[in-house]
């Protein structure tokens, strides 16, 4: 008869970053644990909040499922001696296995006859395996681990109680110092002890308890009552699906209420105020219809409405208080000049090894200026630029940024304006941050993505030639973030710069500062390393396999939109069933070259009318092939070269390239290598497994 299964894991507060991934863990390897053993069962949900993690599985079967294994022996040849009796070996192995020899079968593997037999293996009793779950919630992992006491288990916050249930049976196990039981415990100051007599109880014995177990209910019950104040009072709340799902994971029994704050801190810049509602407090801002913030914000209690009105002035005092330190900084920090903050950053280190922000500051007008000598910029766009790049973290030492971090750059924008700085400048050294994540927005403005751009390749080079290469999960000043961001706005500017040339330019700039360095060399291919990877992920989100991937990366990254759109065009003739005799001339010449390092062709040499056909053909080529290379046309570059095709293939069939007379020989591998060489400038397509032929 199948039973249910529940096993709750009750914790001090987890922070609510931490709640979903460990809820998906426990799920996921309580999945994989059940296949494992070979249990049956019929469903199986998750649960968490902020004080308990759990997984309920209903219809577990009471044993495992008894399954036929094939054991493999020794080879025949060991297991039979000359006259075809089994030896000494065979008959262990068989005895060992619970069989005797007329048990005993034989399979070829690879080439090989070895000896095998056939058992039968019995499923256990589920109870008698359910004591090793303990294994599942020890291996639950987070971003912080801690040693709590003398404890050995390190977890994320202390382990106070365990619930674990087969049926009404407890399952047991101790993990921490803490024995399994039947007991949870419902809200902290609403709720009392509560015994579990079944785990299909479980979802309702807490809501008893002002526990709501289910993280997307509680997500609904807050996002239903955020739509029921907008109703009752006729205001907006924007919709903010990651401050929801954290709010969710601060409660274990919502409430929504709404508060309100003095009218006169809505001189302070916007993002100042939502981001102490938001990121301080955890509030909801709330705007009117034509999107103007207004002086009120939403909160949700962990708890019931009971005295809803003392809690609402409380929630308003600390949202005072910390509106009016904001109002305090904004204005102490408008009485000092940005060449006093500039001044500043001469005394904050960016890093050890290179240098202080100030330092830094100056490399990235440099690339600044370079980049918009290469893009043939205007005058005024070109001078915005270097303004902007060399303001671009004056306000670092502001006191606003030093209390709102997340601010940076937003707040310079504000500043700079108020100082007398064109809009151009100033929202220039906002956007140069962009993107803050891997896949967030980009730079609007050229001015921005310039100084975006400039900025994350001295960040990134830097650290690279100083050794501060990312491994695993550390990557302290966000490398490969910043070098996704960096391709992308290549991408989507469509800037006509390789990223080679972009990382000497950063290398050159840093050989000039005296500042250490490691190994140049060691240090350039590593940059290289890291970029491809960088390069190979965004290629991915054009649909390019992994083949397509190494056949566009083969040599240098190059001009990265170019690099994309190539991608494109060969996932797409992939599986062309007409573009098969173009692919087949151009990869088998790839195949043949290299056969000699000589490239220089003599036509004089030329014994028949196919090697000059395609010497001519060639000749043509490159020269259209080369105006829709440097107009980065993908398509049309890609169909230059497959006029290369009928000539190779005639060129093939009527010559034998690999001639016993050595000159004769040596001269037609020329052509194949010019031919090979144009090829490869645009992808090496012999990695490319050609859907087509297996059609």
């Amino acid at each position: 008869m199948a039973k249910d299964i529940l096993v709750e894991i009750g914790l001090e507060e987890l922070p609510a970053r931490f709640v979903d991934d460990a809820e998906k863990q426990l799920l996921q390897n309580t999945q994989t644990w059940l296949k494992e053993q070979r249990i049956n069962y019929e469903t199986i949900a998750s649960f968490s909040t902020p004080r308990r993690l759990a997984v309920e599985i209903s219809g577990v079967a009471e044993s495992q499922q008894s399954v036929r294994e094939e054991v493999k022996g020794p080879a025949e040849k060991i297991a039979k001696d000359e006259n075809g009796e089994w030896t000494k070996a065979a008959i262990g192995f068989s005895k060992g296995q619970g069989k005797t020899v007329d048990d005993i079968y034989t399979k070829d593997v690879k080439g090989t006859s070895y000896i095998f037999v056939e058992n039968q293996v019995i499923g256990k009793d589920t109870q008698e395996l359910l004591p090793a779950f303990k294994g599942i919630i020890e291996s639950i992992s987070f971003p912080k681990n801690m040693r709590w006491a003398e404890q050995s288990l390190r977890y994320a916050r202390p382990v106070r109680w365990i619930v674990a249930l087969f049926g009404d049976e407890v399952i047991p196990f101790e993990i921490a110092g803490v024995k399994t039981g039947n007991k949870t415990y419902g809200h902290r100051f609403l709720g009392d002890e509560v015994t579990l007599t079944s785990p299909a109880n479980y979802v309702r014995a807490l809501e008893e308890q002002y526990v709501i177990a289910d993280p997307q209910r509680r997500q609904q019950l807050i996002a239903d009552g955020l739509a029921d104040l907008e109703d009752e009072h006729g205001f907006q709340i924007p919709e903010d699906h990651e401050l929801l799902q954290e709010v969710r994971n601060l409660v274990e029994y919502p409430t929504v209420f709404t508060g309100s704050f003095d009218s006169a801190y809505l001189n302070l810049p916007e993002d100042v105020l939502t981001t102490s509602m938001k990121e301080h407090q955890r509030y909801f801002p709330v705007k009117d219809t034509n999107d103007k913030l207004l002086p009120y914000f939403v909160s949700v209690r962990n708890g019931d409405d009971h005295a809803i009105e003392t809690v609402k002035k409380g929630n308003e005092k600390v949202l005072r208080a910390r509106l009016s330190d904001a109002q305090f900084f904004f204005e102490e920090d408008q009485k000092q000049t940005i060449d006093y903050y500039l001044n500043k950053l001469e005394r904050i280190v960016f890093q050890e090894k290179l240098g202080t922000i100030s330092d830094k500051v100056k490399r990235i007008r440099k690339i600044t200026e370079q980049l918009s000598q290469w893009l043939a910029l205007d005058g005024k766009v070109q001078a915005d630029a270097a303004r902007a790049a060399e303001i671009c973290k004056f306000d670092l030492p502001t006191n606003m940024v030093n209390e709102f971090t997340n601010l940076q750059g937003i707040i310079g924008e504000t500043y700079a304006l108020n100082a007398g700085e064109n809009k151009e400048v100033a929202h220039a050294i906002a956007e140069h941050y962009l993107p803050v994540q891997a896949d967030g927005k980009l730079p609007e403005t050229r001015e921005g993505a310039m100084v975006s751009l400039a900025d994350k390749l001295d960040t990134i080079v830097g650290c690279i030639e100083a050794g501060l290469i990312p491994s695993g999960s550390h990557d302290p000043y966000g490398l490969r973030r910043q070098a996704i961001g960096l391709l992308r706005i290549l991408h989507e500017r469509n800037w006509n710069m390789t990223v080679e040339s972009l990382l000497e330019l950063a290398q050159s700039l840093y050989l000039d500062t005296g500042i250490e360095q490691s190994d140049q060399e060691k240090a350039g291919t590593e940059l290289d390393q890291f970029f491809k990877q960088r390069a190979a992920y965004l290629l991915k989100s054009v649909t390019a396999g992994q083949d397509i991937i190494q056949a566009v990366l083969h040599d240098d990254i190059g001009v990265m939109a170019y690099t994309m759109a190539k991608a494109e065009e060969l996932s797409k003739q992939r599986n062309n069933p007409e573009f098969t005799p173009i692919q087949e001339a151009l990869v088998r010449t790839l195949n043949l070259a290299g056969k000699t390092e000589r490239f220089k062709i003599d036509p004089a040499m030329f014994q028949t009318a196919s090697e000059k056909e395609l010497y001519d053909a060639l000749q043509e080529t490159k020269e259209a092939f080369r105006h829709t290379n440097e107009q980065q046309d993908a398509h049309q570059a890609l169909q230059q070269l497959g006029r290369l095709a009928q000539p190779i293939h005639a060129f093939f069939d009527q010559n034998m390239v690999m001639s016993d007379d050595a000159a004769l020989r040596e001269n037609r591998l020329s052509l194949v290598n010019n031919i090979a060489a144009l090829i490869r400038s645009y992808a090496d397509l012999s990695v490319i497994e050609w859907k087509q032929q297996f059609a």
